[in-house]
């Protein structure tokens, strides 16, 4: 996984509260190979009217909204079941950017991993990017500098400071541990000699 710290792209707004991993991407879908692309079930059924068909109104189905990779949205977005499912759905649809006033914790922890930034940014906030985003626009997010621009509207978001360096990285928990190599070889070769029956005998 490549890591970045400035992103360019379309964005788009989500004004629903509440979106949770199983509308990102429903149950029914998760046994079809990650080889085969995700993106193609994100809000699978939110999209759709009762017949099948997509709906016009739903703001990933405008034709502004095609090659979007910035989605802003009301809070408590990813919530529900724990699924990685639901974010692979996201990146897999080529988004690198969602920003909301709040996330579930475990949904959270899987977007870092997979390269998305969760950004958190204020009801306020969150309100005026949807007023702006009434139609589709150029965003830019800025990692370093914690901030978000859409149109003319400027934000600063929250992004934990591990969270921040494991994106900027392309890093995830494993690569995390793996800078502290050396440090953890230290300290097991020092706790070793101090307390040798610590270590089982064959």
């Amino acid at each position: 996984m490549s890591g970045w710290a400035t992103h360019e792209g379309i964005a788009i707004g989500l004004p629903r509260e509440g979106i949770d991993t199983d509308q990102l991407i429903p149950a029914r879908f998760m046994s079809t190979p990650r080889s085969e692309g995700y993106g193609q079930f994100l809000l699978h059924d939110l999209r759709r009217n009762e017949d099948g068909t997509l709906d016009p109104d739903f703001p990933l189905n405008s034709a502004a909204a095609q090659g979007a990779s910035i989605l802003i949205a009301a809070r408590n977005f990813g919530g529900g079941s724990s699924r990685e499912a639901a974010v692979y759905a996201l990146a897999d649809a080529g988004f690198r950017v969602v920003a909301a006033p709040s996330f579930g914790d475990i949904f959270t922890g899987n977007a870092v991993n997979n390269g998305l930034l969760p950004a958190r940014i204020s009801e306020d906030d969150a309100q005026a990017l949807l007023d702006t985003l009434a139609i589709a626009q150029q965003g830019h997010a800025d990692l370093d500098a914690a901030n978000l621009s859409v149109g003319g509207l400027s934000v600063p978001f929250e992004i934990d400071a591990v969270a921040r360096q494991k994106l900027m990285n392309g890093w995830d928990d494993i690569d995390l541990t793996r800078v502290h190599g050396e440090d953890i070889a230290a300290y097991r070769e020092a706790r070793v000699a101090a307390c040798p029956w610590i270590i089982p005998r064959d």
